[in-house]
């Protein structure tokens, strides 16, 4: 059986991503980002992220099947992300998804942008041994992920409960006068400083909140520590000292992700972790997870830089694994759902 050619559109977010796959060979990624148009709100702004797809998913979509050497009409399925993420952002996606179904008389999958995370890591390192406990981190989610397979076997072990871990990086990046996104300029402040210098919290890790969210995220009153720390700072007259504020928030950060997913891994018994999500370019993040891992015996893999952020061929990669399935195709009726649940891969 010939494996399916499958085109794989992402807009759930600031990155206009088409990807286009055959079965778990990677063909084409392309993304156009439009994080610079952001940078002067300091966020990412819904309004601005609909329009700036727009403008960019056409051109991405003939770079893609350029750089593929395939016609449009070759594909043999049509993916989309559905959801979650931004309501606007979807809606432009999923329009354009299904003007491309309709035309060329092709399949359409809507499905879930967080098994996309999952999912891609098989375009770089083939099947995924199961069960795995999947981490993904980025600027709107921090879920942990049960994997005992991919279309039909995904279980949400925990999420945050406020500021997503990305989200955190960018607050804490004005706080300190940095630009936006937060989480490049603050991983590269914290290389030069000490993160042992102040002991912020470590959210929800008391033995109280372990009972409730052993696997929860709270990011919350992090960054409001490091805010109140600086205006103390500042209010006593004292320079602040940067690459230690950067560095201290970093280690924690890292060490509530690290731990709290190694301690998932440990409990249900699995060999493998898999980090994902944008986040997952963070320098200590990476190390500090793979030492962890390593410690009790369980591999870790990630993607490639370039398939860890918002792209098409993730999404094209669960697709791809939805024909493989035999799961059946979405209607073309397909609405967004900013809050989908992981649990629903294909809608």
């Amino acid at each position: 059986m010939t494996e399916p050619l499958v085109l794989g559109i992402e807009s759930s977010c600031d990155e206009t991503g088409v990807g286009i796959v055959r079965g778990r060979t990677l063909l084409a990624n392309e993304v156009a980002s439009s994080v610079d148009l952001h940078v002067r709100f300091g966020g990412v702004v819904p309004e601005v992220a609909s329009r700036a797809h727009l403008s960019a998913i056409v051109p991405a979509l003939e770079r893609a099947a350029a750089t593929a050497d395939i016609d449009l009409a070759d594909v043999d399925a049509i993916a989309v992300t559905a959801g979650p993420g931004l309501m606007g952002a979807l809606v432009v996606g999923i329009a354009s998804a299904k003007a491309l179904s309709a035309y060329l008389n092709k399949p359409l999958y809507g499905v879930n942008h967080l098994v996309g995370h999952v999912a891609v890591d098989l375009l770089d390192h083939g099947e995924l041994p199961m069960p795995a406990v999947a981490l993904l981190v980025s600027g709107g989610h921090t879920s942990l992920l049960h994997v005992t397979d991919i279309t039909s076997g995904i279980t949400e072990l925990g999420s945050t409960i406020d500021d997503a871990a990305g989200e955190a990086y960018d607050k804490v990046a004005r706080i300190l006068g940095l630009p936006y996104p937060g989480g490049p300029v603050i991983d590269k402040a914290a290389a030069a400083g000490d993160p042992t210098a102040i002991r912020f919290p470590r959210g929800l890790t008391a033995r109280h909140d372990m009972e409730r969210h052993r696997f929860d995220f709270s990011f919350s009153g992090l960054k409001t520590a490091v805010a109140r720390w600086v205006e103390q700072r500042r209010l006593d007259g004292l320079d602040v000292p940067l690459a230690d504020v950067a560095a201290s928030f970093q280690e924690a950060v890292c060490d509530v992700l690290t731990a709290k997913t190694v301690d998932a891994a440990t409990e249900l018994g699995v060999s493998t972790i898999l980090l994902g999500g944008g986040v997952a370019a963070n320098s200590r993040l990476r190390t500090l997870l793979e030492e962890r891992a390593a410690a009790v015996g369980i591999e870790l893999r990630r993607p490639r830089p370039a398939l860890c952020t918002d792209n098409g061929a993730m999404i094209a990669a669960v697709g791809s694994e939805a024909i493989r399935a035999g799961l059946a195709p979405s209607s073309l009726d397909l609405s967004a759902d900013s809050g989908l649940p992981v649990t629903r891969v294909v809608v």
